[in-house]
Parts: structure tokens; sequence; C-alpha cells
């Protein structure tokens, strides 16, 4: 009992600190451009935790990331690293892998505005491995 206990335990707390890295995603708006057909706009904000990043991943889209609050470091694969602070913009274009997007603060959140031109029904984010 007490080794089930205690294994749970570590379970819980090695899940609950994956969870607690992941970004939070806040849809904001989406829209089609009736003048490009096939094409449309995803506006999204992304917060990461203390220490937080995302995946290795792509958008097969033009990313446009405006920094809020908190600094990130975001590199494209082939790019340099790049840590970016409020008032600062970064940007993926559809062939680009994004190889490093974090907080750069393991104490304070961060957060950004992303805003996505892409193809219609497409995934936003696709993860590479």
């Amino acid at each position: 009992m007490k080794r089930t206990t205690i294994s749970l335990l570590l379970l819980y707390l090695m899940t609950s600190t994956v969870t607690a890295q992941q970004p939070d995603v806040v849809p904001l708006m989406s829209r089609d451009l009736t003048d490009i057909p096939g094409k449309e706009v995803l506006m999204i904000t992304v917060e990461y935790p203390p220490g937080g990043s995302d995946p290795v991943h792509r958008h097969y889209a033009h990313g446009f990331i405006y920094v809020l609050e908190g600094s990130v470091v975001m590199q494209v694969k082939g790019g340099k690293e790049v840590t970016l602070t409020p008032g600062q913009t970064f940007y993926e274009g559809p062939d680009d892998v994004h190889v490093v997007g974090r907080n750069a603060s393991k104490t304070r959140p961060a957060k950004f505005l992303v805003v996505l031109v892409k193809d219609k029904g497409t995934p936003t984010l696709v993860p590479v491995k």
C-alpha cells in the first residue's frame, strides 16, 4: 500500500510538472480572407508559464508574433536564436520549422500575440519530430 501511494504521488508530480509547462493558447479571432480565396487569418495569444516552452513545430503559415509581457526566446531552423521583450516582433514563414519557443524566465510568465495567415482549414500547429 505504501509503495503504491508513493508511486502514485511520483506519477502525479511528474505529470503535473509536464502539464504546468504547457503554454496557454487563447483564440481571439478567425476570419476568411474573402479577397484571397482559400486563405484565413487566425489571431491567438500564447502565454508561457515560468520555464514553459513549445515542442518543435511548424505552422505552414505566415506567422507574425508580437511580445506583450515578459520575454521569450524564439528560433526557426537555420536562423539565429533571439530573445524578445515587450514590443518586439518575430516572423515565421510557411516553410519554417520553429525549433525554439520558450519563456526566457524561470520565475515570470510571458505572453505574446500571434497572427497566422494560413490555408483555410489547415491545422494551426503541426509537431515536427
